[in-house]
């Protein structure tokens, strides 16, 4: 699994300590992550939750990643600017058990952390502890199990729900102000998207705006 992990301007400076959790429990199990967000204050590449919904809905659409990890502040605004797009399911992520029910009822591909409010002591361990019970087992099996055909379902017509009602990315994109999608175009976004991109629309429309 590619797993994309973002942060924006206000939490940067938390990146190090959700990327090390981040790669401590998922590298052992054979995933890739690549760190597409800010990293520190000074980053020279300034990212708002706007700019992180942009970046998760092409990295998931073209198939350049199979899951994001985000957040923010509150860990709302990311969640709004995600779920905004086409092709992004994602959930609101404050403690381990939020983590593994959204994956195993709603089977998302994103999740919205709040790195802010309620990040004090201890963090870093219910941080670690939220990406084992992400990542610790498939996706979808469903809780309570009896009811995993039901929930799939569901899942899958939420799903379906978005794409109907979304206009189609790249026609979306282009109705949005320019320099939100330029700017969400950064060197690590680039990085990862590039080396994973499935989709030649895609690829065609994100390297047009970057020539």
């Amino acid at each position: 699994m590619k797993i994309a992990m973002m942060n924006e301007f206000s939490q940067a400076s938390k990146n190090a300590i959700v990327l090390a959790q981040l790669k401590d429990v998922v590298e052992p199990m054979g995933h890739t992550v690549y760190n597409t967000g800010m990293c520190c204050d000074d980053d020279p590449y300034y990212l708002t939750y706007l700019n992180l919904g942009v970046q998760a809905a092409l990295l998931l659409n073209s198939g350049a990643a199979d899951f994001v990890v985000t957040g923010c502040g509150t860990g709302q605004g990311a969640l709004m600017a995600l779920n905004a797009f086409p092709g992004v399911v994602c959930g609101y992520c404050i403690e381990p058990t939020d983590a593994y029910l959204f994956l195993q009822i709603n089977n998302g591909n994103a999740l919205a952390i709040p790195y802010a409010k309620g990040f004090g002591w201890g963090a870093e361990l219910n941080i670690h502890t939220m990406f084992e019970k992400a990542f610790g087992s498939p996706k979808g099996l469903g809780y309570p199990p009896e009811r995993r055909e039901s929930q799939n379902r569901n899942a899958a017509n939420l799903f379906r729900m978005k794409q109907a009602t979304c206009k189609p990315l790249i026609e979306g994109l282009k109705e949005v102000d320019p320099d939100i999608v330029k700017k969400s175009l950064t060197p690590r976004f680039l990085e990862c998207f590039r080396a994973g991109c499935k989709d030649d629309a895609l690829r065609a429309f994100v390297e047009d705006l970057v020539k």
